[in-house]
């Protein structure tokens, strides 16, 4: 599938110095990803980069081959590229992943569907069409019409149901590259936390959701 957000073309250059800080930047957008409970905002400045870069790879080792250069040159480089490669694919699949898990709760909330890439929209509408066509046509259809929303389990239900939903309380692993202070995690009333820098702590997403999605705390 191809990602992006569509804005324009990017005025980045790619240098072949620029892969293992890209790589970096990768996999910290991918280990969020998959951490997260609910789907973060599509990066697509990151992913033309990487696209660039690999693309620049993949040419810089075919000339090594055909200038019959050293091997073990050739092998590091192609790590690279496999790396880079790795993380993009892997990056892009757990987003179509959570997709699938949560296309109608992503549909019907703003914050979540504008996170997507105009391509990951266009996805996420054929899977609840065919998801929706699929329910129809081989169970709602055949029952009562009281039950024949594929959101509710029955016309009296005042909402969505039926729909699942990322649980937001799921505790993670986050780390901050910096120290963060005083952190209050809710209003229960307890001590707040103090986060130090590169320090590993267990906590409920949803308190920590702003620091992940300003980019002040990453997911491990």
């Amino acid at each position: 599938m191809e990602s992006g957000s569509g804005d324009g073309s990017s005025a980045f250059t790619a240098t072949n110095d620029d892969l293992p800080m890209e790589a970096e930047l990768l996999k910290r957008a991918w280990r969020n990803e998959k951490a997260a409970p609910q789907i973060l905002q599509f990066d697509a400045d990151l992913v033309q980069r990487s696209r660039e870069l690999i693309k620049l790879m993949e040419e810089t080792v075919e000339d090594f081959r055909s200038n019959g250069d050293d091997p073990l040159t050739v092998s590091l480089y192609q790590m690279d590229v496999d790396r880079t490669h790795f993380l993009l694919r892997s990056y892009l699949r757990t987003r179509l992943q959570k997709i699938e898990k949560y296309m109608f709760h992503i549909q019907k909330t703003p914050e979540l569907w504008n996170r997507l890439s105009r391509q990951e929209k266009r996805f996420a509408e054929r899977c609840t069409g065919d998801m929706e066509q699929h329910l129809q046509q081989s169970v709602l259809s055949k029952l009562p019409s009281i039950y024949h929303s594929h959101l509710r389990q029955s016309s009296s239900s005042e909402e969505d149901d039926m729909v699942p939903e990322p649980q937001l309380n799921t505790y993670v692993i986050c780390r901050s590259k910096r120290y963060l202070g005083a952190f209050q995690l809710d209003d229960s009333g307890e001590d707040p936390v103090t986060i130090e820098a590169d320090d590993l702590y267990a906590l409920p997403y949803k308190s920590i959701k702003p620091l992940v999605e300003t980019g002040q705390i990453d997911l491990v």
